[in-house]
């Protein structure tokens, strides 16, 4: 599968003809500077909590490309009076069909707010299935076990983890989650991007490497197929 990377955890795919993108947030990520918002595709957004590192720049794509939002209810109403219409609302344990393939919804231990300090819903995980394959992305999350029970309803090609530290996961921990989902394939993000998050990139594709797990940590715009 295609993956364009494009800073912090907003990445897209491209699967069954359909460019898919997560949780944008570019013009607000100095590390991201050069990539021009108004050329990126997107068919379908997905989001999979209301902070603002995630939800940033939903509403100039969404309204530049006429892409269907996903996220939880109270980011389905939020998106809605922003006047994005074509807008869908998924909450944990539900699944939808979409002409790309099927997304359950499931399960992130993070906290979620709006700008404004108000309620952002629950936080979200997304698992896709595609006839091109299928992924899990976590979302924002700390290591659960709850990650044990994805396995048991998709077989999984690869998964896209926070490894920042901090305020998500860490190297230790998204090497455990990869062993928990059953991947051996990962896309590292969510880190270098604030002060507090910064990684050392050659401990952590080593740590994987030594536990035979592939660390995929693609240059801001580049595109790289696992």
């Amino acid at each position: 599968m295609k993956i364009t990377y494009y800073g912090h955890s907003c990445f897209s795919v491209y699967a069954n003809g359909k460019n898919i993108l997560f949780d944008p947030f570019i013009t607000g990520n100095d590390l991201a500077k050069d990539i021009n918002i108004d050329k990126i595709k997107a068919d379908y957004i997905f989001i999979s909590h209301a902070h603002y590192d995630h939800i940033l720049d939903v509403e100039r794509i969404a309204k530049n490309t006429g892409a269907k939002v996903l996220g939880n209810f109270e980011i389905y109403n939020w998106i809605l009076k922003n006047g994005i219409e074509n807008a869908h609302p998924i909450n944990p344990g539900g699944k939808f069909d979409f002409d790309f393939g099927s997304v359950k919804c499931v399960i992130a231990q993070h906290p979620s707010s709006f700008m404004d300090g108000s309620y952002g819903g629950i936080a979200c995980g997304f698992v896709l299935t595609t006839i091109d394959g299928n992924f899990y992305y976590s979302g924002d999350t700390a290591l659960t076990l709850d990650m044990q029970l994805i396995p048991k309803f998709t077989k999984l090609d690869f998964a896209v983890f926070p490894i920042g530290d901090g305020l998500t996961m860490g190297i230790e921990e998204a090497i455990e989650a990869s062993k928990l989902v059953g991947v051996t394939k990962i896309l590292g993000v969510h880190y270098d991007t604030f002060g507090f998050i910064i990684m050392d990139h050659k401990k952590a594709e080593e740590s994987f490497k030594n536990v035979n797990l592939h660390l995929f940590l693609p240059k801001i715009g580049s595109t790289i197929e696992i």
